[in-house]
């Protein structure tokens, strides 16, 4: 061998030592460390942790909301029920005239709901037209309280009532977010 080739083959040998160095190097790379690691699997629990709260805290007011709605649809329901009996009322029965009772009594031309009985018994607002039967007007997932019908009406005047009721989310659970209570009031006027 000559001189130069001497010289091309010690540069080839040093350029492939070099190589086999950074090829060493990188697949000593190629793993991950313990530490990057354990940073990886804080990152991915805390971004799990982050999104279960936030869908919990989701479920949770969407409960709350149903809950709500709930009460008002049933509140408003009754309120209704009442007051549109009452203005088609001929006279009120009872409570007399100045006083307050937990039941209304109307009184109606037509046999068939006369007299008309609005009353409160076990956490359920009822109806009772003329000799039919009982018909709740709440349904079991609220509960009522605090009925109070106050006859304001003064003698010689058609009648005017004035009627309160307070309606709760039921709660078997237990849980806060099922918790909700609303106090309705309303009056009714009968027409001539």
């Amino acid at each position: 061998m000559n001189n130069q080739q001497v010289k091309i083959s010690k540069i080839l040998n040093s350029k492939s030592y070099q190589l086999k160095a950074v090829s060493r190097k990188l697949k000593a790379k190629t793993g991950f460390t313990l530490i990057e690691l354990l940073l990886y699997i804080s990152l991915a629990s805390f971004i799990l942790l982050s999104v279960s709260v936030v869908l919990s805290l989701m479920l949770r007011s969407k409960i709350k909301s149903q809950a709500i709605s709930e009460v008002y649809d049933q509140g408003a329901k009754v309120m209704q029920m009442i007051t549109q009996q009452a203005r088609n009322a001929d006279k009120i029965i009872s409570p007399a005239t100045s006083t307050s009772a937990v039941s209304l009594s109307l009184a109606f031309a037509s046999s068939t709901i006369n007299p008309t009985l609005f009353d409160l018994i076990g956490g359920v607002i009822r109806i009772k037209e003329g000799s039919g039967s009982v018909i709740a007007l709440t349904s079991p997932r609220v509960v009522a309280s605090g009925v109070s019908f106050d006859n304001l009406s003064n003698i010689g005047t058609p009648g005017i009532i004035r009627i309160k009721f307070t309606l709760s989310h039921a709660n078997s659970s237990g849980r806060n977010e099922y918790d909700y209570t609303e106090t309705f009031y309303g009056s009714a006027s009968i027409k001539y």
